[in-house]
């Protein structure tokens, strides 16, 4: 089994909160065998000299969408399907190129995505998938212009990209049965009102007590979670209380909610990046005028939310939420958080925390023996300057997932 060694260098294991000096580790294979502060004796392993460069897990999004081609998310409802994975494709290179070796998909993604990656048809990040979003009718997964008056029965679900309609129990559990039977890893919901979406303003509440708890139900019998399109406390606590383990955005959230979080051991997934992004670009770019006008309140809440998130001692993870074009902001969010958090806050979230949202604790988002060997190599001290993973990884001259070179500009 062939071995890589990378030698003196500074490491951020995913966990701590300094750069570790002087450090060694050994990858045997897909995987991290040994990690010491002295050097580490290996016959015929191939060196890596970091030369005091930070070696640091591959990064994590949690909120991820591949097959994002454009702002308006009717416009690709009506792409042929083999057009949007090729948009998935160049996405997805694009982000494994800017140290993303794992990304979770929020609506959209299928086996076949996930299946083009292991097969190296797509060198792309690592991929958990979601499926279609499930949606109420006029829901944030309902993109049906407003003068669209032509019925949509579940039957027709096939006829969907990023959202499913489902209403009532039945049907949200045919729904998520539907999705976990194509290998979804997690089943996402929409419980509240969104930008992108025509009929359902910010404050909407979507699905009942008795829809969410049937999904999540669903979702534990394959020993997996749900996340959920949430804004408001109202729909933050209803999600929380009915068992949802993943709040996406949380934009509005007060003191109260996030408490409630806390206590619950539910994470949060801000995606500040996104609202800073559809604010400078999106009309040159297509995001309709209603999601224009519905962009600003969220955004303005936005690093308030990490305030109150961290007040109350809530697992933040790390997300972008990014759309077509502007996914090459994803490495903003970095220096967004950090005007709240510190430094080694805003990268555990996009390490170590992300992985234990997503049920890979220990093998994904660290450096340690038995992980994955999913490492990123960064030129200069990220705790002192997180800018240095901006510029489409121009700052990182290598990655590595599984123990395989994506990029290695070192010998």
């Amino acid at each position: 089994m062939s071995q890589i060694l990378f030698a003196n260098g500074r490491l951020f294991d995913g966990l701590g909160s300094e750069l570790l000096e002087d450090r060694h580790v050994l990858v045997e294979g897909e995987r991290i065998k040994e990690v010491s502060d002295r050097p580490i004796s290996a016959d015929g392993a191939e060196v890596v000299d970091l030369a005091g460069r930070t070696l640091m897990p591959g990064l994590i999004d949690a909120h991820f969408h591949a097959f994002a081609a454009d702002p308006d998310f009717a416009k690709m409802e009506a792409m042929p399907r083999s057009l949007l994975a090729q948009h998935a494709r160049k996405l997805l290179e694009a982000a494994l190129l800017r140290g993303f070796t794992t990304v979770r998909d929020a609506g959209g993604a299928d086996y076949g995505l996930a299946l083009a990656i292991k097969a190296g048809l797509i060198k792309g990040p690592r991929l958990f998938y979601s499926g279609r979003a499930l949606t109420q009718t006029g829901g944030h997964a309902d993109f049906r212009a407003l003068e669209d008056h032509s019925a949509f029965c579940f039957c027709g679900q096939g006829s969907r990209i990023f959202g499913v309609i489902a209403d009532g129990v039945p049907a949200v559990r045919q729904a998520a049965r539907e999705e976990l039977r194509r290998g979804a890893t997690q089943i996402k919901i929409m419980a509240s009102g969104g930008v992108a979406s025509p009929s359902d303003p910010i404050w909407n509440l979507q699905y009942s007590e008795e829809e969410i708890r049937a999904i999540v139900w669903e979702a534990a019998s394959w020993r997996t979670y749900v996340m959920a399109h949430a804004y408001t406390p109202e729909a933050i606590s209803r999600c929380v209380q009915f068992g949802v383990r993943s709040i996406e955005h949380a934009n509005l959230i007060d003191e109260p909610t996030a408490a409630l979080c806390a206590a619950e051991g539910a994470y949060v997934v801000p995606t500040l990046v996104t609202y800073d992004a559809l604010h400078r670009f999106g009309s040159e770019l297509g995001l309709p005028a209603v999601s224009q006008d519905k962009l600003k309140d969220v955004r303005e809440a936005g690093l308030t939310s990490l305030e109150i998130l961290k007040a109350a001692g809530v697992k933040m993870g790390f997300g972008t939420d990014l759309l077509g074009d502007m996914q090459v902001h994803q490495a903003q969010e970095f220096e967004i958080r950090a005007e709240v958090l510190s430094p080694a806050e805003v990268l555990r979230a996009a390490t170590s925390v992300n992985a234990a949202l997503m049920n890979a604790e220990g093998e994904l988002g660290v450096v340690a023996p038995g992980a994955q060997a999913d490492l990123i190599v960064v030129d200069g001290d990220l705790l002192a300057d997180l800018s240095l993973l901006q510029h489409q990884g121009a700052r990182i001259p290598v990655i590595m997932k599984a123990g395989a070179f994506a990029k290695r500009e070192l010998v």
